[in-house]
This record gives C-alpha cells, sequence and structure tokens, in this order.
C-alpha cells in the first residue's frame, strides 16, 4: 500500500505556532544569573568550600551568565576561567574578549586570562604554569584565606601541584555545581521550555524533510538550520541514523542514504535557546509503504518503556526505588539498552543519573527525586544482531505532585 504519511499530520498541526525565536521569550537574564549564581554559593557553603575555580564554560555560564566561544573554551581548558568566594565573582576572559561580561550584575571585576596552554605557550609551559599559579594563589589568600579548601575541575598538572605547594586544600567542584544545576528556578524552566519549542520547530521540519534517498547528513543539516534560525546555540552530539545503522545506538549520522521504508532515529542533545538543553529522541518511518509488524512491535515496545517509567516518577522517590520499579528490559534488547534509564538535564546532561536496576549495584548511586529536578527518561529497543532500532526519549519536570511533560513532540503515528 502506497502511503504519504506527510499530508495533513494532525498531529504536527501546531508545531509551527510555537515560538521559533529566543528574542521574543520573557526571560529577566539578570534574574536567572543572580539566582543561579545564589544556587551556587549555597552548595559551596554544604561542600564546605571557601572558593571555587571553575573552567568548564558550561559551570561559567551557569555561576555568572558569561558566554563566549563555548565549544573553544571546552577544548582550551585555561582559555577562561571564574573564581567565586562567599562573597566576590571574578572572571578571568580571553583577552580582546573581556568586553562581552562587563555589566553582568553577578561579577565584581573582569580581568585577562593567563592561558597556559602548550599552544599559547610551547615550550614556555613551566614557567607559564609557575607565574600562573603564583598569581592565582595570591588572589586566593586574598579572597578565601590561606589555606583555604578551593573546589576545582579539569586543572593541569602543573597549576595543581603549584597551588597544592601554596597551602591550598583542592577537591572536585563538580559536587556542589552539579547539586546547585540539579533544581531549576522558574527562570530556568522558561528558558527550558523556549529551547524545546525551538527545537520542536526543527524536528517538525527535519520530519516534512525527510525522503528516502536523501543522506542522514542532509537530513540532520535540516534540523541544524531551524534551530539556529530560531536561537538555539549548538549541537552537543550528532545521532541520527537510518535502517541498520540505528542499532546499536551511538552510530554517528554520515554520509549513508536513507533507504525506502526504513526507521530513522534521532536524539536533539540541542544546546538551544539562552543556552539551555533541549534534549529529546523520536524515531520516524521514511515510507513510502506502510512500516512492518517488526518495526511496529520495536516501536511500541520502546513507548512502553518510556511511558512506564515516567509513570512511576515522583518527588521524593529514592534512586534506588525509581531502578527497582523501572520496566525490566525483555533479554533480547538487555545487551543493546541504553547506558542510562533517566538522566538529569538543564544546561547540558546532568546530575542525577538512574540507572537500570540490573546496573545499579555497579554503576548507581542513591540520592531522591526531588520538585524542581528536570529529567530525561530514555528508551533504546533494538536487538542484539538486530536490523533496526527504536529511540525514543521524553524530557520533564518533576512538580511537587508527580511529572509535567516538557517535550511535546508528538510521536510516530503509523508506529504506534
Amino acid at each position: 500500500m502506497e502511503l504519504d504519511w506527510h499530508v495533513q499530520r494532525s498531529d504536527l498541526a501546531g508545531i509551527g505556532q510555537l515560538a521559533l525565536d529566543a528574542s521574543r521569550v520573557d526571560v529577566d537574564e539578570n534574574a536567572l544569573a543572580l539566582s543561579r549564581l545564589q544556587r551556587v554559593r549555597t552548595q559551596m557553603q554544604r561542600f564546605e568550600l571557601e572558593a571555587l575555580l571553575l573552567n568548564d564554560p558550561v559551570n561559567i555560564r551557569y555561576a555568572c551568565g558569561a558566554r563566549n566561544m563555548q565549544v573553544f573554551a571546552a577544548r582550551n581548558g585555561m582559555a577562561r576561567y571564574l573564581l567565586v568566594t562567599h562573597d566576590r565573582t571574578i572572571l578571568f576572559e580571553m583577552g580582546g574578549a573581556e568586553h562581552l561580561a562587563r555589566g553582568l550584575p553577578t561579577l565584581d571585576q573582569v580581568c585577562s586570562s593567563a592561558n597556559t596552554g602548550y599552544v599559547a605557550t610551547a615550550d614556555g609551559l613551566v614557567k607559564a604554569e609557575r607565574q600562573w599559579t603564583l598569581e592565582m594563589g595570591a588572589w586566593l589568600r586574598e579572597l578565601a584565606g590561606r589555606g583555604a579548601r578551593i573546589g576545582t575541575e579539569r586543572l593541569p598538572p602543573g597549576i595543581v601541584s603549584g597551588l597544592l605547594a601554596q597551602g591550598f586544600e583542592l577537591t572536585d567542584a563538580q559536587g556542589a555545581v552539579e547539586r546547585a544545576r540539579a533544581i531549576k528556578t522558574q527562570e530556568e524552566l522558561q528558558c527550558i521550555r523556549a529551547s524545546l519549542a525551538c527545537t520542536e520547530v526543527g524536528v517538525a521540519a527535519l520530519h516534512e524533510a525527510l525522503q528516502p534517498g536523501m543522506t542522514e547528513n542532509e537530513l540532520w543539516s535540516v534540523l541544524h538550520q531551524a534551530v539556529i534560525a530560531g536561537g538555539g546555540e549548538y549541537f552537543e552530539t550528532r545521532l541520527l541514523n537510518s535502517g541498520q545503522r540505528s542499532n546499536p545506538w551511538f552510530q554517528e549520522t554520515g554520509a549513508k542514504r536513507i533507504a525506502r521504508n526504513e526507521l530513522v532515529a534521532l536524539d536533539t542533545d540541542v544546546v538551544g535557546c539562552f543556552g539551555y538543553y533541549a534534549d529529546f529522541s523520536r524515531t520516524f518511518h521514511a515510507g513510502p509503504e506502510a512500516p512492518t509488524s517488526r518495526q511496529r512491535d520495536l516501536y511500541k515496545t520502546a513507548l512502553e518503556q518510556v511511558s512506564h517509567n515516567l509513570s512511576i516518577l515522583r518527588p521524593g522517590m529514592s534512586f534506588r526505588d525509581y531502578a527497582r520499579e523501572a520496566w525490566p528490559i525483555p533479554e533480547r534488547f538487555f545487551a543493546n539498552r541504553y547506558y542510562v534509564s533517566a538522566h538529569g538535564v538543564g544546561m547540558t546532561g546532568e546530575y542525577p543519573y538512574l540507572y537500570h536496576h540490573a546496573d545499579f549495584e555497579q554503576a548507581g548511586y542513591d540520592g531522591e527525586i526531588l520538585p524542581g529536578m528536570t529529567l530525561c527518561v530514555e528508551s533504546f529497543i533494538g536487538a542484539e544482531g538486530g536490523e533496526e532500532g527504536v529511540k525514543l526519549e521524553q524530557q520533564v519536570l518533576i512538580t511537587g505532585s508527580g511529572t509535567e511533560i516538557l517535550s511535546n513532540f508528538p510521536f510516530e503515528e503509523t508506529l504506534r
């Protein structure tokens, strides 16, 4: 039977009316930045830290609101860094870019960074790191005190040894920062909804463009164009696959041409409007004929996993109880399972990871699902050695009484 499922998709009719442009969303970005900084400082007290020294660009942005070449900074770890104490916040920005952060209400001072990476210093690396630690040590003694306990992340060995030699106690900053990020403010939820709306418009455009014969790269580019045009920023992954490349998961988008009647699975992983993550997964059918019973069974199984695990989520639930109550993965799909059952999401994927029951004793940890957390509930269903797989995922908010679905893009009618 010939079937053109592009025509008159009633479940997609409203997608085009969603917010297309982040500039049209009314977010008080000063209040957003100040509320996040306060959450960071609250967690600093909890973790008994006198200061944080952050060089992860996403954590810098979370703590002070400063955005500058995040992908570049992620692989040039000392290009820019942020010092946070209980009453002072100082950004060391890349030389020539200091003006980008001036005026932010979270910052007391903006200075030029001293980039100590090898590319910037070559054979002068050891000397540059020694000078860096002396200068940062002076800042830390003034603002945090001698022998202060400092939360750090991803520092080069030379800088670590230099700070330790000056008597500072170094510990991992991630506990404090991840716990701060885990609970969303009202301003953050506005940003998340805007980011998801923009991404849903892009996925609708991708869905409309999908035709047998085009490459995965060509189809993936449709989503990129729409997201960037709508105010989104960049993609963390390249996860769109068709046919046999959809199983196992995590095969990156490539030059393969999409064949007739194949499944096409995608995971958005969009750092979207205001720097917030839009993270949902959908699987489509390329047509033009109707899906096979095997394809529908895979899809229905994945949808069953997501639906069940959404139904058990509740505030106050422990991570261990969630793992125990979660949907049991059938043996034939277990080997290719998604590596977590659910995970936190905010400006990127974040704390907590909720593991499958079978993996909990080895990899899992306990904690509590709390109101204000935003989570992504995951499913990948594909048999080991099977021809195709189905990837589905929903982004949700934990409320005081249950959950609110944040990712509103519809599931595929022809596969349900």
